[in-house]
């Protein structure tokens, strides 16, 4: 009789580690190239090629040492970049061969140190300088860290009861797990990073007095939540990021409905769809109200989740979510036509009159992105569509006040790897203004 899997394993990550072989193998067959496009597409500049050779010849703290120079969050990326995209994407051997597994490399790399526990990263000579970061997720952890190698000492308020943002609470198991992202935290905290849970600004954190007791503030606030649908019935939504935080933190406890539909098509959508399937549900929907030409979500993403069996309704817009005693029974939607181009040059949507319909659903989570920063209003600091405007130096339109992250993202995509990016630069920004 076959066993059904537990919750922890169906969310298990989804990638296998490499053995030592297959990881010798791979790193042979890179061609080292001079000037190497891998290293120029990723974001935060890994010297890609010096970090296989040195898996190639069994230096693996030297590779990891590369690696964690130049990205901090080195094993959270590996896992959670979309390399296909990125590094991997402009690989010289994707052309025509199979483009080297730099992410499973770097993965490989970066858990032989963690799983033994190796610093290669170490803070440097005590300054005396005083540096505040409000936030603990990539970027905020990032710019510390950087920070720390540099001598000045560090504090991050956090104010969830867990430091690691997203790497934590907002990204599924099957691509990183707690305790991989909370292995970063740690080794954060290994640099002489003091990170205190608990604090939030704008609650039990004032900027006025960090500015008095630090001499700069770097904010990694991240997003708002998920933006409300208003439409009849909303109450009986279950919200996107709520759903995959619960995955990771108790899966055993979830709900998971029969019928369950996902509103969105953004990665978060994807992740939500994919817990719902491997959890048990018998059929998975997602809608979305433009068609998959349209859709964030990354390319590889989508294939994989029809690859689990979910379903997708294009063109469609939810108005409805209808409930007989209490209990959700389906979502009422209208199909949708696509129209003008919009101020992001995708395809407006357009109602239909009169085609409305129904989607039976006892589960229905809405995946729609995330507001913008409300902090911006609270505290005074200029925006750019909404995100915290910054100069090329990271600072806010508050002196000492810096920022980075999905916050200030008011151009190009979210991601984590651009979040470490920004904390980097910031630090080195930082780093400079406190001469």
């Amino acid at each position: 009789m076959q066993q059904t899997a537990t919750p922890g394993q169906a969310l298990a990550e989804h990638v296998p580690p490499l053995s030592a072989h297959e990881a010798i193998v791979e790193a042979n067959r890179c061609l080292f190239c001079y000037d190497a496009p891998c290293t120029h597409a990723c974001p935060t500049h890994i010297d890609i090629p010096r970090f296989i050779k040195k898996i190639s010849t069994d230096n693996l703290i030297g590779s990891a040492r590369t690696i964690l120079d130049a990205n901090l969050l080195g094993s959270t990326c590996a896992r959670v970049c979309p390399v296909q995209e990125l590094c991997e994407g402009a690989c010289v051997l994707g052309s025509e061969h199979k483009p080297i597994s730099i992410g499973r490399l770097q993965r490989y790399s970066t858990d032989h140190i963690r799983q033994r526990g190796i610093d290669v990263i170490h803070a440097g000579p005590a300054t005396g300088k005083r540096v505040v970061v409000v936030g603990a997720g990539p970027a905020g952890l990032s710019c510390a860290g950087q920070l720390a190698r540099l001598g000045h000492s560090v504090t991050v308020y956090e104010k969830r009861p867990l430091a690691g943002g997203l790497s934590t609470y907002g990204i599924i198991g099957l691509r990183e797990p707690v305790d991989a992202s909370l292995a970063e935290v740690e080794m954060i905290k290994r640099l002489g990073v003091a990170i205190e849970t608990g604090h939030e600004l704008g609650a039990n954190l004032n900027l006025d007095d960090l500015l008095r007791s630090f001499e700069a503030v770097f904010l990694s606030v991240g997003l708002g939540a998920t933006p409300a649908l208003d439409i009849p019935g909303e109450e009986h939504i279950v919200d996107g990021l709520a759903y995959i935080e619960q995955s990771k933190i108790d899966p055993t406890a979830m709900h998971i409905g029969r019928n369950v539909v996902v509103i969105g098509a953004g990665n978060t959508a994807i992740d939500c769809a994919t817990i719902a399937k491997r959890l048990g549900a018998e059929s998975v929907t997602m809608v979305y109200r433009r068609t998959d030409r349209e859709m964030t979500a990354y390319p590889h993403e989508y294939e994989f989740v029809k690859n689990e069996g979910v379903a997708f309704r294009f063109l469609t817009q939810p108005i409805a979510a209808l409930e007989l005693n209490g209990k959700l029974v389906g979502l009422k939607c209208l199909r949708m036509k696509l129209g003008a181009l919009d101020a992001s040059a995708r395809p407006t949507s357009e109602l239909i009159p009169d085609s409305d319909f129904i989607l039976p659903a006892d589960q229905v989570v809405k995946a729609i992105g995330q507001q913008k920063p409300a902090i911006a209003k609270k505290l005074g600091l200029a925006t750019e569509k909404g995100y915290l405007k910054v100069d090329d130096n990271f600072m806010t339109s508050i002196s000492k006040v810096y920022s980075g992250g999905d916050c200030i993202r008011s151009k190009g995509s979210a991601s984590t790897v651009m979040a470490v990016q920004d904390g980097k630069l910031a630090a080195h920004s930082i780093h400079r203004s406190l001469y």
